[in-house]
């Protein structure tokens, strides 16, 4: 199986049919995932955070848009679609991804997702809150 295939199975499992238990087979104990949070986050602590964001949402599919795989490196574009479990509304946000493998497993990985726009969905931020943050009104609590 290529890395890019092993990194696609790793969002089937565990973002599309929600098998959190796979975490700990495309992980090594070890890794820690940058840029999901302000800090590194380790297997047990990406569990915590999978299952916070399933509380909230459905994901139907992720799409691959663009994807380099250099040795043991892959880097990915991806399209997320889901819907709110609340009412069922569709949600739909992008992200990047590169990560390392090694004997199967992920060893470094590196994300940029846009939970801004995900949120704004979702209602908890209100709509267009970029372009308020960047004419300086911000966005009022």
């Amino acid at each position: 199986m290529s890395h890019l295939e092993l990194l696609k199975q790793w969002y089937d499992r565990v973002w599309v049919q929600q098998d959190l238990d796979a975490i700990g087979l495309f992980f090594t104990p070890d890794v820690e995932a940058q840029g999901v949070m302000d800090f590194g986050v380790g297997p047990d602590d990406f569990r915590v955070l999978a299952e916070a964001l399933l509380a909230q949402v459905e994901i139907s599919a992720i799409r691959f848009d663009r994807e380099v795989e250099l040795g043991d490196w892959v880097w990915a574009t991806l399209t997320v679609q889901a819907v709110t479990l609340a009412d069922r509304r569709p949600v739909q946000t992008t992200g990047q991804i590169m990560v390392r493998i090694s004997d199967g497993q992920v060893v470094e990985a590196y994300n940029q997702i846009d939970f801004l726009t995900f949120f704004e969905q979702l209602g908890y931020l209100p709509p267009d809150s970029l372009a308020l943050c960047l004419s300086g009104e911000g966005i009022a609590a």
